[in-house]
């Protein structure tokens, strides 16, 4: 879990995938993209339900950072996970 002010508000519970194994199946038309503070991390939401189902990360550029909640059929209560400081990084 992120503590950054996006993932903290949306309760996003993001797991980091190498790009390599990325592939998005859909809706990529419906995309919008934010960024913040140093511009680098690229923030994608939906523009129609304003869903946050990815991120490009910042500090591993050739990682995503998928929200789990936005998986079909997966239960994310069984994943372990830890606590990711992004509300400290500079």
């Amino acid at each position: 879990m992120c503590d950054c002010s996006i993932c903290k508000r949306k309760n996003a519970l993001m797991v980091k995938v190498h790009e390599s194994k990325f592939r998005l199946l859909s809706g990529a038309e419906n995309l919008t993209e934010y960024q913040f503070h140093t511009k680098t991390a690229r923030h994608y939401f939906c523009k129609t339900c304003g869903i946050y189902p990815f991120h490009r990360k910042r500090v591993t550029p050739d990682n995503f950072g998928i929200n789990v909640h936005c998986l079909e059929n997966f239960d994310p209560s069984s994943m372990p996970y830890r606590q990711a400081i992004g509300a400290g990084m500079s």
